[in-house]
């Protein structure tokens, strides 16, 4: 289990790397609009404001595998801390499961969206939009697997915890 959460780790840190260049890609169509704009200086260039949605699509999806990776996101706290570790467990692991949940959703339905965008092209850049589109089924993906990487990770703590009070 260290090895895949070792795996796991090392991805998220090429996630992160991504996200950087990406959003130090993201500067260049956002500069350029804002001095078309407010300058004049350049003309007013279209497939800068597509690029820029594209390229901020991805930011948002990659990130929000990260947020499940660091416990960051959909997990809002209702009920307060459990202390006993079956609590512990009942809670995280809800949660978890629910995570899962809605990843396989992602994935399922996310195929069928990139199908969808495959037959599609934008506008200015004239790309396949499936490049866009499938950042719903990855998203899925990262989700599922850093989801239930983290519910087996509260299983084992759980029977650790069982193992040590015997």
């Amino acid at each position: 289990m260290k090895t895949i959460g070792r795996a796991l780790e090392l991805s998220c840190m090429a996630l992160r790397v991504i996200i950087g260049v990406l959003v130090g890609l993201l500067t260049v169509p956002v500069g350029m609009q804002v001095i078309s704009r407010y300058t004049g200086i350049i003309p007013v260039y279209l497939w800068t404001e597509e690029l820029a949605t594209f390229i901020f699509v991805w930011i948002v999806m990659l990130g929000s595998m990260l947020a499940v990776w660091d416990r960051t996101h959909f997990d809002v706290h209702v009920l307060p801390e459990a202390t006993s570790p079956l609590g512990r467990l009942l809670q995280q692991g809800f949660v978890h499961v629910m995570v899962s949940a809605f990843a396989i959703l992602f994935i399922w339905y996310g195929i069928g969206y990139t199908e969808f965008g495959s037959i599609q092209h934008s506008v200015m850049l004239r790309m396949n939009m499936a490049l866009t589109y499938v950042t719903v089924p990855v998203a899925g993906v990262g989700w599922a697997l850093f989801s239930l990487y983290h519910l087996s990770e509260e299983v084992r703590i759980y029977r650790d915890s069982r193992r040590t009070a015997q």
